[in-house]
């Protein structure tokens, strides 16, 4: 991983790097001079250059100005530790960041780094994936330098069949990301897909590691299609797809939309520890796309229809069937019927 990492995401120098990118946000493109960031950040003016110039590698655009100091004139839309945490507002979703230029899968990087220990909060992230992962063993489309790919790590004292409770929590985040970042209006499929005008722009994988009593750690997996074009995807796609871009007719700030996504699923994720299920189930509710419609859930070879009635303590799907019963479902694809 050392080979692929764009930055350690622990540190001192990328706490540094961290606080410059804030000092140069707070002067709003003023001139911030070598003297005043050497006393902000407690180091050498030699220091302080090092610092710029390693910035500068990284694709940030920083100005000298003889005699005065140093004006940021210009940001890279790449995923980086101190790029991500400048202005960062969060309590443990995103405190640790490891940022890698490509791996095979994130949740995999991810389940490693748990299983070692790695704190709650870790959020390893990748700007593309050899072998993306999505439901059901499916593989998740990855290319470089315009989409998100992430997974967090979390250590909820929750009992093991509560888990599947979590995956509502990265959808809901994800799409409040969305309401935040843009103006479009995201719906959600049961249980993890997030749409734009009836197609898919995201969908969540969590993967757990826990004993019959306990769980250890859960791993939210994410992928957002942000600003992937529509000849980007392949043609063997199961479901409609799209991108925040494609829907919005113009790019959208990966950096930007990754802290909407982690500030959101930090606040969500400490209300359900303090509160319980009940609020995140009303915020899935309110944005969900299937509740009161007509379905079929394709389970297996087989398929269930009725009309969804809601969600239940763990998460299933509820559907009330032609004969007045009652369907349970754990796992499926969703199809609204029109």
């Amino acid at each position: 991983m050392t080979g692929d990492a764009i930055r350690a995401a622990e540190g001192d120098d990328r706490g540094i790097d961290r606080k410059i990118l804030e000092i140069f946000r707070e002067a709003s493109g003023g001139i911030v001079s070598g003297e005043t960031l050497s006393k902000d950040l407690n180091v050498s003016r030699t220091a302080v250059w090092k610092h710029i110039k390693a910035l500068r590698n990284l694709g940030y655009q920083i100005t000298a100005v003889p005699s005065q100091g140093y004006r940021l004139i210009g940001s890279p839309d790449i995923l980086t530790p101190p790029e991500i945490s400048a202005g960062l507002r969060v309590e443990s979703v995103g405190s640790h960041l490891v940022c890698l230029r490509e791996t095979e899968s994130t949740n995999v990087v991810a389940y490693r780094l748990a299983a070692e220990g790695a704190a709650e909060g870790t959020v390893v992230i990748a700007d593309s994936q050899s072998r993306g992962k999505g439901r059901l063993g499916r593989a998740w489309e990855s290319p470089q330098g315009v989409n998100l790919y992430c997974s967090v790590i979390l250590r909820p004292a929750i009992l093991p069949h509560h888990a599947p409770q979590l995956t509502f929590l990265s959808a809901v985040a994800v799409a409040e990301a969305i309401e935040r970042t843009t103006p479009l209006v995201p719906a959600i499929k049961w249980p993890n897909d997030v749409l734009i005008n009836g197609r898919k722009v995201a969908g969540t994988l969590n993967e757990m590691s826990a004993e019959t009593e306990r769980v250890e750690f859960i791993i939210l997996g994410v992928g957002v299609n942000i600003n992937m074009r529509r000849e980007q995807f392949p043609a063997s796609l199961r479901h409609p797809a799209t991108s925040l871009a494609i829907e919005g007719g113009g790019e959208v700030e990966r950096v930007r939309f990754l802290r909407a996504f982690l500030e959101s699923l930090d606040r969500l994720y400490h209300r359900y520890r303090s509160e319980g299920y009940e609020p995140l189930r009303q915020a899935w509710l309110s944005r969900s796309v299937v509740m009161g419609r007509r379905v079929s859930v394709a389970i297996g070879e087989g398929s269930v229809k009725g009309v969804v009635t809601g969600i239940d303590e763990i998460g299933a799907l509820l559907l009330q069937t032609a004969d007045g019963g009652t369907e349970r479902i754990l796992s499926g694809d969703v199809t609204v019927e029109e």
